[in-house]
């Protein structure tokens, strides 16, 4: 299913080409985070490429040397379980376009799914994909709700965003976080880590959608597709040259949290 509306215009010229998978965009695309996908496309635009977005969903094929960027979002609990039956079809594509440096952002659920498993708000336990080595655990009565904001000590880059979450997760050993908390709850409040950085995977609990408020992030996501399909000696514009207005947004120096008795 081709998003036609988000397809880069014909009487255009452009140099590269981008597209994007959205995994299952009709079912897993909760907190406004399509928004991600309209950023995609933006900053690729700004990088003279053409870009095409499909939705891959149920029972589709995933023809992983069709796509250089992937984007899974999240869903609720519901959506998530049909999502998870449908997955394993599509596991050995993903995980060889994983393994072969493919460009994934995977949010929420999206982030949950790619993991071993996770627990549900009820307490059943729904298997992921395994492709990577992080698990996710419920909590009860509460969610990790507010601003937050994180530090990537590899790249020196700041993100910011909001977290909505009831699910804890916790990284592998062979596992980065995408970025170590400032002040937010992250993962899971126990060890000060947000998201998860695993070849060219970035995953993450931030909403808003986070691509939006860190077009740093945005441009590191499209720049790395670009080289790895064009090669790494590429001539593309600097961050600062076309993106240097569009700078990360932190709404306060705040850390909220929601209890529920």
């Amino acid at each position: 299913m081709v998003y036609r509306s988000l397809t880069s215009p014909e009487n255009q010229d452009y140099r590269y080409e981008v597209k994007i998978a959205h995994l299952y965009g009709n079912l897993m695309n909760t907190y406004g985070d399509n928004g991600n996908v309209l950023m995609l496309k933006y900053v690729a635009e700004k990088l003279g490429a053409r870009v095409k977005v499909d939705i891959v969903s149920l029972e589709d094929d995933f023809e992983k040397d069709s796509y250089d960027i992937v984007f899974f979002g999240g869903g609720q609990d519901y959506e998530q379980t049909i999502v998870a039956r449908d997955l394993p079809a599509k596991k050995e594509a993903l995980e060889s376009f994983i393994n072969e440096n493919g460009v994934v952002l995977a949010i929420c659920g999206g982030f949950q799914l790619l993991g071993q498993y996770y627990i549900e708000a009820s307490g059943r336990r729904i298997e992921g994909l395994g492709i990577m080595g992080h698990y996710t655990l419920n909590q009860t009565n509460n969610r990790y709700i507010g601003d937050i904001k994180i530090h990537n000590d590899e790249f020196d880059e700041t993100y910011y965003g909001f977290e909505n979450h009831q699910g804890r997760t916790f990284l592998s050993d062979d596992e980065k976080p995408l970025g170590k908390v400032v002040y937010g709850n992250g993962n899971n409040q126990e060890d000060g880590c947000e998201g998860v950085h695993y070849k060219n995977v970035f995953g993450s609990y931030f909403h808003g959608p986070i691509l939006s408020r860190n077009a740093n992030l945005a441009y590191r996501l499209v720049t790395t597709a670009l080289k790895n399909k064009y090669g790494s000696d590429i001539e593309l514009a600097a961050y600062e040259d076309i993106l240097a207005q569009e700078i990360p947004e932190e709404y306060g120096d705040i850390k909220s949290k929601a209890e529920f008795e």
